[in-house]
């Protein structure tokens, strides 16, 4: 699949500012100690009709449950696809895993919010600490109708300041809340609210199914991870790796689903 010229203008912004050179990135995986790593993956849409969404979900669980030291996975939104009967029997396949896992609401996710906290025991807007200090803030970003909308700013404002002393802090949110792709939403108030907390170390984002790299705004990295499943995008489906060495640096790296190869690397 040919990729549009801002996709391309992405891989080169991200690759000057903070890529590592596969040779080093791999040398890290293999030999630094770390003390938190968890995995990304985004846009299941189970339920797709016409796609192979059992084998593909099935693919993935084996997939992350073959990676050594997972402390948790997020499924970063569109885990199934519109119709809400399908959302219990995704959770059946994220129960397989060996690891603990949390989700976010993306625009196919079509369910009401008491329905949404029924199945996952928490709310669509939801935050956690994990082993090492970090702190997690989960965010919505579209309802039952399935509108694209802007994460909720003052709940993320009083996450980040619950967070502030940590020295890790990731945000996860379905929809780009920037313009720079084409299926974005712009939401200025939270991408300001970002760069105000120095401990915020990276956003990710699931829903463009063709977008897996970097993007930086004022000194904040935004990430995507392709996507695992659905009917377009990138000929290949990806998952995203991030992990806090034990000198407090952090990287990420996006892997192929089929084959565990590295494709590309960045520090945070």
């Amino acid at each position: 699949m040919k990729r549009r010229p801002f996709l391309q203008k992405l891989s080169l912004i991200s690759s000057a500012v903070m890529a590592i050179p596969l040779d080093s990135l791999s040398k890290t995986i293999q030999e630094e100690p770390k003390k938190l790593r968890f995995i990304i993956a985004s846009d299941g849409h189970f339920g797709q009709p016409k796609t192979d969404f059992t084998g593909t979900h099935k693919k993935l669980m084996e997939s992350i449950n073959s990676e050594e030291q997972v402390d948790f996975v997020i499924f970063n939104g569109d885990l199934i696809h519109d119709d809400p009967a399908f959302m219990p029997q995704v959770k059946l396949y994220y129960d397989s895993l060996k690891s603990p896992y949390y989700v976010t609401r993306g625009n196919h996710d079509r369910l009401a919010s008491g329905e949404w906290e029924n199945i996952w025991g928490y709310p669509e807007n939801h935050s956690f600490q994990v082993k090492d200090g970090s702190g997690v803030v989960l965010l919505n970003c579209s309802n039952e109708a399935g509108e694209y909308l802007c994460g909720d700013v003052g709940y993320l404002k009083s996450e980040l300041e619950k967070f502030k002393e940590l020295s890790h802090v990731f945000v996860f949110i379905h929809i780009s809340q920037n313009d720079w792709t084409r299926n974005a939403v712009k939401c200025d108030d939270f991408l300001d609210t970002i760069s105000h907390y120095p401990k915020v170390k990276a956003v990710f984002h699931g829903h463009d199914h063709d977008v897996d790299g970097i993007m930086i705004n004022q000194g904040k990295p935004y990430l995507w991870d392709g996507h695992f499943g659905g009917s377009w995008g990138n000929p290949f489906h990806t998952y995203r790796v991030v992990e806090i060495l034990e000198d407090g640096k952090t990287i990420t790296y996006l892997k192929t689903v089929d084959t565990g190869m590295v494709l590309n690397g960045h520090t945070l």
